[in-house]
């Protein structure tokens, strides 16, 4: 009887102005991105002092905390993101990613390959962004279902469920690797929980969802769109085991080290070890450093062409800096206007899950803005000072429902809808049967497995 007004009585009219203030400056965000067609860089950081200001914070601090946090995410997070397109780069061009594709669906027939396309776009989607893993993998599609005789949502859609899902869920890719610094969250634990996620998730929204979405769309792809194929240089390509290792070398790595921050004591000398080797910078460095040998000089690369292929790989990522920093800006723009602690508070006075609450949001936001980044670094922001109550595990697990969120529905005021769209070749309707389906398959089985893992572990 008496809980009721003491909660009444800890809302003011200051938590009612900060909560204004984070609405205000998320609508900015929604339309300078979807009706003014603004850069989300810019977007991000207008949104943020429009957010700062009317959260009364003084005009040099919403400056210093745009400016702290633009500085520590692009320090935390940048260098992995660009070691991250090295590897992705190093894959595609010694023709190590074609060696993989050819392997398995050499060995897949029939019922099988569905099956066979989600494994080869999650072995791909491991080190490479999206769009690169797209644009590299839908020659591919299109050559099998031709051959094959498969419809092509029976085969496409696998594979853009497994590029999907690893881009939500996955580091050491932008959206996760942002929520994993804004959430204080471990990474080795993000990406052994992530897998665990991943799987049936690709599984459902893959091979699954597409056997459904062949029966409701059957479009007819570009003919301009040949495939093309990478052989490095005088035909020559790395060995299979090579590339598999090579992409998995990083993965494990940071698992070993999450394993063993569970098992072993603080002061055991294996420990210290794999926590070295498993951190982050040092795990992908050296998937890089050894990606030079096991892909580019098995390829032929000379000195001057794995030179020219590791810059070619980071102008592409410049944009995708701008927006993670400028959204490294917008959160902590956030946690000094105090209105992620409002947001805390209510949470916890209704006894909201942070999980769910966290994937709401950012469906709200991805939804509005089209940007799976965006929505992903906004709604990690809102919601971090929830993580801090929380454990370990469920701090990851936080980092993947806020992933499964940004995931949701897709539509026309996303680029990705328009990629998709235009290489299969299909109607805005069409697409929205398929793809846009399938994006929020992957989004609700995400969020029920996270829920399910959150009782468990």
């Amino acid at each position: 009887m008496t809980s009721t007004p003491v909660v009444a009585a800890a809302w003011t009219g200051h938590d009612t102005r900060l909560v204004a203030a984070g609405l205000l400056g998320i609508a900015v965000l929604v339309v300078l991105i979807t009706k003014l067609r603004v850069h989300p860089f810019l977007a991000l950081t207008l949104g943020s002092g429009v957010l700062g200001v009317v959260a009364g914070l003084p005009l040099e601090k919403v400056i210093d905390s745009f400016s702290k946090g633009v500085g520590g995410t692009v320090a935390s997070v940048g260098v992995l993101i660009a070691l991250g397109a090295m590897l992705g780069r190093l894959l595609a061009d010694s023709g190590g990613a074609d060696q993989i594709v050819d392997t398995i669906l050499g060995r897949a027939r029939g019922r099988t390959l569905p099956w066979a396309m989600a494994l080869v776009a999650t072995l791909i989607g491991l080190p490479m962004f999206f769009e690169i893993g797209l644009v590299m993998l839908i020659p591919v599609v299109l050559l099998v279902a031709r051959r094959a005789g498969q419809p092509l949502m029976r085969v496409g859609i696998p594979a853009l469920a497994g590029l999907s899902v690893l881009h939500g869920l996955v580091p050491p890719h932008p959206g996760p690797l942002v929520a994993i610094d804004a959430l204080k969250a471990d990474l080795g634990i993000t990406l052994g929980l992530g897998l665990l996620v991943a799987v049936p998730t690709v599984a459902v929204a893959g091979p699954l969802f597409g056997a459904v979405a062949a029966r409701w769309v059957d479009p007819t792809p570009p003919e301009h769109l040949v495939p093309e194929r990478h052989d490095g240089d005088g035909g020559r390509r790395p060995s299979f085991a090579a590339t598999l290792f090579t992409v998995l070398l990083p993965v494990a790595l940071m698992m070993g080290k999450a394993i063993a921050d569970i098992a072993l004591a603080k002061d055991n000398t294996a420990r210290h070890v794999l926590d070295f080797v498993g951190a982050p910078l040092f795990a992908l460095l050296a998937a890089v450093v050894v990606a030079m040998f096991t892909l580019g000089r098995a390829a032929g690369f000379t000195r001057d062409k794995l030179s020219a292929t590791i810059g070619d790989s980071l102008p592409p990522i410049a944009g995708i800096l701008l927006i993670v920093g400028a959204g490294g800006g917008f959160k902590q723009t956030l946690v000094d206007a105090g209105i992620g602690t409002v947001i805390t508070n209510l949470a916890t006075g209704a006894n909201f899950s942070p999980l769910l609450l966290g994937w709401l949001i950012a469906v709200a936001i991805r939804v509005a803005t089209g940007s799976a980044t965006v929505a992903t670094i906004s709604a990690a922001g809102i919601v971090a000072p929830l993580a801090a109550s929380l454990s370990p595990t469920h701090a990851a697990l936080l980092v993947l429902a806020v992933g499964a969120g940004s995931l949701f529905f897709s539509h026309v005021n996303d680029a990705g809808f328009w990629l998709v769209k235009e290489y299969f070749g299909m109607s805005i309707g069409q697409t929205v049967k398929s793809w846009s389906i399938m994006e929020t398959i992957v989004s609700v089985v995400s969020l029920v497995l996270v829920l399910l893992l959150g009782l468990v572990v």
